[in-house]
């Protein structure tokens, strides 16, 4: 290919990538830099007031506030209860399914898949009405069960209502993870497994010594991608909770937003947002060092 020809098909390309540089610069990038900037002010969203540089402030303040500090433990309590509880119901769920034909198959996909692309809105709709103290479906098969003597106060009590936003959270995670496990099953290679089953290796054997090796970059993915959406719970609180009882379901996302937007300190909020970048970067990078060590 001659100088002049690679020269135009270079800047061809770039003239196709350049819509998406654009938008990526300006609502990722951009933002990005402000948000770190401003985090050093106390920006309060007033342009008749200046923002004025005040340091790390912003960043003392956020370990000398409880809510903060309880908003993040809330958080990690989502992180590290739905991230492997998703992982290991989904690979479950992927393994049972994977070998029946194609009809059941797609049932399944498709049950499962379901609540991940019902609007958000609909989804806690229909739990808020199951958890309801007086009309939900729960306290009326629980109470008529036997199991509890009186109706429970789901969201409204502090002992139930993260574990509640948990739940939630979990089935409207799974449907994606189980059809990328299905799918990663199909591309294991079969000569492997067929020779590993000749040479005496049970069920067990196979799927660890074997597909586990094959399926883990799909596992890493899945593993990154609920992490992230872990931390960023925001809808569910927002519609169900709005961060009650007595900050009881707080997380990191929520606070942010009511700092930002209800108390108006912009700044303040902003140095939240960029605590959470930082924890789910190292928490990404460590999950990718695991899966490179696998």
């Amino acid at each position: 290919m001659s100088p002049e020809l690679r020269r135009r098909e270079t800047i061809s390309g770039y003239l196709f990538l350049l819509p998406s540089l654009v938008f990526f610069l300006g609502f990722v990038v951009i933002p990005m830099v402000m948000c770190i900037i401003t985090s050093f002010t106390d920006a309060t969203m007033n342009s008749n007031q200046p923002d004025v540089f005040i340091g790390l402030a912003n960043y003392k303040e956020l370990w000398q506030d409880p809510i903060f500090l309880k908003a993040l433990r809330n958080t990690i309590i989502i992180v590290v209860v739905s991230v492997p509880v998703v992982c290991i119901f989904s690979l479950w769920v992927a393994s049972a399914i994977f070998n029946m034909k194609e009809g059941p198959l797609s049932f399944f996909r498709v049950v499962f898949y379901l609540p991940v692309v019902t609007g958000s809105v609909a989804v806690t709709v229909v739990w808020k009405w199951m958890y309801s103290n007086y009309t939900g479906i729960i306290n009326y098969v629980l109470k008529n069960g036997g199991i509890i003597d009186k109706n429970i106060n789901w969201l409204g009590d502090p002992k139930y209502a993260l574990a509640c936003i948990i739940i939630i959270l979990l089935t409207t995670s799974v449907g994606q993870p189980i059809v990328l496990y299905v799918s990663a099953l199909g591309n294991v290679d079969n000569s492997l497994v067929e020779a590993a089953e000749v040479d005496g290796a049970n069920n067990t054997q196979v799927f660890w010594k074997i597909k586990w090796a094959q399926i883990m970059p799909t596992t890493l993915y899945i593993l990154v991608i609920t992490t992230i959406n872990s931390f960023q719970c925001f809808a569910l609180i927002q519609l169900l909770t709005s961060g009650g009882p007595n900050h009881a379901t707080d997380t990191i996302m929520y606070y942010i937003y009511y700092t930002a937007f209800t108390r108006f300190r912009f700044g303040y909020g902003n140095a939240m947002g960029v605590v959470l970048a930082i924890f789910i970067a190292i928490l990404s990078a460590v999950q990718f060092r695991l899966a490179k060590e696998k």
